[in-house]
């Protein structure tokens, strides 16, 4: 029997420990900006802001968040008057998803850092390499959702 190398290393836990680095690093630049804003919640103001009026389950589909979790941290969005719901115009038992001016500007505060940390992590790495990484994480990524 041959074994699979992949069988004996563990990519997924270089994957984890390097999302944990980024998440981690962007989540210190975010408190020394002076921004009060965890990364969750940036991540769910950006699909927001770049897809206005989604609701709350595409928003959860698209961050691979579940429904609880994406409630909550709209919850939080919405008290710090960042997000808001607005009534479906098709649909009465939906809302649809807004930032506020606040929400719009703090994302625009915000993204240049987020952009900063992702230039950062990636360095001086060329095209061919981004392409090639795309390649294999939408190879293990359909290959786990089979």
């Amino acid at each position: 029997m041959t074994t699979n190398p992949a069988d004996e290393r563990a990519y997924f836990f270089k994957i984890d420990t390097t999302i944990k680095k980024i998440r981690n690093s962007l989540q210190r630049q975010l408190d020394e900006a002076g921004f009060d804003l965890t990364v969750d919640q940036w991540v769910l103001l950006d699909h927001v802001c770049r897809n206005p009026g989604i609701n709350q389950t595409e928003l959860a589909e698209m961050t691979v968040k579940d429904t609880p979790t994406v409630t909550r941290i709209l919850d939080l969005l919405i008290r710090k008057d960042l997000a808001e719901r607005r009534p479906d115009a098709t649909d009465r038992r939906k809302f649809s998803l807004h930032l506020t001016p606040a929400g719009q500007t703090l994302f625009d505060q915000a993204l240049p850092i987020v952009v900063a940390v992702r230039r950062k992590g990636w360095g001086d790495m060329s095209d061919t390499d981004y392409q090639n990484l795309t390649r294999i994480l939408d190879s293990i990524h359909q290959n786990v959702s089979r």
